[in-house]
């Protein structure tokens, strides 16, 4: 059975333990702009900067447009996460620099609204992603990092069953700083 599937509105899902994650369509802006404004704060410190109109209408639809191109050539796979019970809008994971080739790998990122933190779905989410990588896309890594002092994100990987694997100096620009980060990988055994 696949685990990437398409629900009864033809979108493509991932279904996990109390989650669900589904590629984002124009109907969760509001959704998701609320939450994103909500966890403004919090999200912050392990973002790049937030430009004057990242929340807008025209941003989300450019967005969704870049998504939708990069799944189409394979580059990436962008996914809203979603709590079965009652359909919330938790927070989003994308599969990113999709390679194939010798490599057969992605990069994983992620984030939740501050209101859903600690609660599992991130893990549950993540761990999702992952089966759904690795059954679905062919790929045989999946790649993940973190900021030292990310203790929860560190947790989510760990939980998911990554493993850390070293630290990058100075590797992405987050909130207008260079930042180490460490290097997590999860692969299909």
């Amino acid at each position: 059975m696949a685990l990437v599937r398409r629900d009864s509105e033809g979108s493509r899902r991932v279904d996990g333990e109390g989650v669900y994650l589904r590629a984002p369509e124009p109907r969760d802006f509001q959704d998701w702009a609320d939450v994103r404004e909500a966890s403004r704060a919090f999200l912050t410190p392990w973002e790049p900067s937030w430009g004057s109109d990242e929340n807008s209408r025209a941003a989300f639809r450019q967005r969704l447009r870049r998504y939708a191109e990069d799944t189409r050539d394979d580059k990436s796979y962008a996914f809203l996460l979603f709590r079965t019970s009652d359909d919330a809008l938790l927070g989003g994971l994308t599969l990113s620099n999709v390679r194939r080739g010798v490599a057969f790998a992605a990069s994983l990122g992620y984030w939740t609204g501050e209101m859903y933190a600690g609660k599992g779905y991130m893990t549950e989410g993540v761990r999702a992603i992952v089966r759904g990588a690795f059954n679905d896309l062919g790929l045989h890594r999946v790649e993940a990092a973190c900021q030292p002092e990310n203790v929860a994100s560190r947790r989510v990987l760990e939980k998911a069953g990554f493993t850390q694997e070293g630290m990058a100096r100075a590797y992405l620009k987050i909130n207008g700083a260079w930042r180490d980060h460490l290097l997590f990988a999860v692969v299909n055994e």
